[in-house]
């Protein structure tokens, strides 16, 4: 069954519309995804601080709490800040298994005003999960919480 993007980012869009609280915005976003993607073991956000990334509101199994920039798939998307789609995070180098069943994985980087604020990564126990549609829906579910913090 696919993703109905449209749907998502709508439903993304009016939940952090007027809202300004950062975490409270990514819970529900964390949920959303969570409850409305197949084949998905874990949905959530970590947030950069202190020159890292900490775990922040998610949905799924327990995760690592704290992620160095550059490290792992979450790290990377960080570091570069660019949208990492890996098909099979085993041959990524430095992957951290935090989910020994996550099998592929989509990580995109919040930026607001040109800085670093988190990243929204999603993990399935699906090789090769995540392709461009998913790509650019997920792109458009983390401006619509970018956007929440730019008023």
């Amino acid at each position: 069954m696919e993703t109905n993007y449209e749907q998502l980012v709508h439903q993304a869009r009016s939940l952090v519309d007027g809202e300004h609280d950062l975490i409270a915005n990514m819970a529900n976003i964390s949920a959303l995804l969570f409850n409305n993607m197949t084949s998905v073991n874990w949905a959530g956000f970590y947030l950069f601080k202190e020159s890292q990334l900490v775990l922040g509101p998610f949905q799924g199994q327990p995760a690592c709490i704290r992620i160095p920039m550059g490290k792992g798939v979450c790290g990377t998307a960080a570091q570069t800040r660019t949208t990492q789609r890996v098909d099979d995070v085993h041959a990524f180098a430095g992957h951290i298994a935090c989910d020994a069943a996550s099998n592929s994985e989509i990580v995109i980087p919040l930026i607001v005003n040109d800085t670093l604020i988190g990243v929204l990564d999603i993990d399935s126990p699906e090789f090769s999960r995540f392709d461009e549609e998913d790509q650019a829906g997920l792109e458009a579910i983390a401006q619509a919480l970018v956007a929440s913090q730019q008023s």
